[in-house]
């Protein structure tokens, strides 16, 4: 994998140490393994052995065993947990967070912000890093709207989120989605609050991914969201809980996400921006769709009856930018996502 940098120096030198958090993810993992095919070494962290095992096995398989460390992070949230994994790194993908989508922001909220701030504080203690890239969502700046016609931007928030998630109780399970995307919101806003009053040595960028479905890249991940349209096409099912929780909204390949982390790892001129990583507006039936047409003989459901559509209005041109200078011609197509997501 070549990226373009327009015969520029890359801002973290090939070949040098980047750390990625929560490897063991979906997103994490594919971060991990770009970083790898542009001759980068990675160190990962896991909260425990068994992860960490098979990440290892992984990437040791594919790029050689020197390519790859695993370090252990049993608790993120703890002050100084991200210390010592931040030692001798050139840049730093902080991809962990909580994915338990729990009611209460209790839980969940101030978790994530401590771990995220744990990590930028520790990358900030070491000279060599001179890149810091998170993973927030676009839940830090929308909620899925459908039938709604609405437009986004990379200068909003979504303060709507935040208020639902912070309202008083009782905690309900339908409030999961909203008490994530505060944790999104509200850690990311921490780390730019950082970014400009310690002006660390590194450079601040922001990847904001949408539904991420796409290659699993082995059968002992979970992949968390890539992980619906499998469980679909293995067993003929679509859970209704999901079809509640994930209304209509954009999706992107997880690779793409991947990519885009890698590009404002090593882009000098992608320096202090927030990213949107939204390819096609989707919705369960253009699943289903798709899944049919690639494999008509298989049992699946029917189209669920009044889903609607994704009607937001946006600007993804910078981040499909990008994606050019991977030599890729942009956003990855919605069948090819679905197709890798299924082995097929």
């Amino acid at each position: 994998m070549n990226y373009d940098l327009r015969s520029k120096t890359p801002a973290i030198p090939i070949g040098s140490l980047v750390l990625v958090t929560g490897i063991s993810g979906y997103i994490g993992s594919h971060i991990a393994d770009q970083l790898l095919q542009a001759g980068y070494r990675v160190r990962g962290t896991v909260r425990d052995e068994i992860k960490g095992a098979w990440v290892r096995d992984l990437f040791a398989e594919k790029y050689g065993q020197d390519r790859i460390e695993i370090a252990m992070v049993a608790d993120m949230v703890q002050p100084g947990a991200y210390d010592e994994a931040c030692k001798g790194v050139s840049g730093v993908a902080h991809v962990a967070s909580d994915m338990t989508f729990a009611p209460d922001p209790n839980k969940v909220v101030p978790g994530v912000v401590a771990a995220a701030m744990g990590a930028a504080s520790a990358a900030a203690k070491q000279a060599s890093v001179k890149r810091f890239v998170y993973t927030s969502s676009s839940a830090a700046i929308t909620n899925a709207k459908p039938n709604v016609e609405h437009s986004i931007s990379v200068s909003q928030w979504n303060d709507e989120a935040v208020a639902d998630a912070w309202a008083p109780p009782p905690y309900t399970p339908d409030r999961g989605v909203s008490v994530y995307a505060a944790s999104k919101v509200q850690a990311e806003q921490a780390l730019w609050k950082f970014a400009a009053e310690q002006t660390p040595a590194f450079a601040l960028n922001v990847i904001l991914p949408n539904f991420n479905l796409g290659l699993i890249l082995t059968d002992k991940q979970r992949a968390s969201s890539g992980q619906a349209v499998k469980v679909i096409y293995e067993t003929g099912q679509l859970n209704p809980e999901w079809v509640q929780t994930f209304l209509p909204q954009w999706m992107v390949d997880v690779r793409d996400t991947a990519r885009l982390h890698v590009a404002a790892l090593i882009d000098p001129e992608v320096d202090n921006q927030r990213i949107l990583a939204f390819a096609h507006p989707f919705n369960w039936n253009d699943i289903l769709a798709c899944l049919r047409k690639l494999d008509p003989s298989r049992a699946l459901p029917d189209d669920v009856e009044g889903l609607g559509r994704d009607l937001c209005k946006l600007d993804n041109g910078p981040g499909e930018e990008m994606l050019k200078r991977f030599g890729r011609k942009g956003w990855t197509p919605f069948e090819e996502t679905i197709k890798a997501n299924v082995g097929l």
